[in-house]
């Protein structure tokens, strides 16, 4: 890639970096405000993908080996999420009261926004940078469907099924996602490995 492709490159992975933490802290105040699993999965997510993306901003000016090396780092970070979210459902086993549904599906739209924006700003870059660039446009994508999921369950929550189950099962699939999301740049960033030794 050449200087001034790398140079834009690194300007798109920084401000999609802020936008991730600024929605960080709207979607996890209002997860905590009303008790949403999927919400602190996906508030966790925005972090662990603002941190994926300073990552790649400092990563891009390394030597390729070392690019695969971070991009391995990445694939175990792309799994924090999820953990995270296997945490807060067991709490959520133990007292299963519903989100607040309105409140659920306005923030699911809100990383919605965010999502494919930043999705939107990546895709032209997800086959250069390899595994580094890859994981940041897997985890805008695999967001973008998450927050669909969210807005689904705020929905079902307050039209069908008052219950806290739509929230949870969308909490369990945003952890799941990140587990294949996290797999996909592991081996990306181990071809990567493998072609540079």
């Amino acid at each position: 890639m050449s200087d001034d492709a790398d140079a834009r490159l690194r300007r798109v992975v920084l401000i999609v970096a802020l936008l991730n933490l600024a929605y960080f802290g709207v979607e996890f105040a209002v997860a905590l405000a009303i008790g949403s699993v999927s919400l602190f999965a996906d508030s966790v997510d925005f972090l662990e993908d603002a941190s994926i993306n300073v990552l790649i901003f400092f990563g891009m000016a390394w030597s390729m080996r070392a690019r695969t090396r971070l991009g391995m780092a990445l694939a175990l970070i792309l799994l924090v999420p999820g953990l995270a979210t296997l945490w807060t459902a067991v709490d959520k086993f133990l007292d299963p009261v519903p989100p607040q549904p309105f409140l659920l599906t306005a923030a699911g739209l809100g990383a919605l926004v965010v999502n494919l924006t930043c999705a939107f700003l990546l895709v032209a870059w997800r086959h250069h940078g390899g595994s580094l660039t890859r994981a940041a446009f897997l985890s805008a994508r695999n967001d973008a469907l998450a927050n669909v999921a969210i807005i689904a369950a705020g929905l079902v929550t307050a039209f069908l099924w008052r219950s806290a189950w739509p929230d949870l099962i969308v909490g369990l699939a945003i952890a799941a996602m990140n587990a294949d999301a996290a797999r996909e740049v592991w081996e990306a960033a181990r071809e990567e490995h493998r072609a540079h030794a």
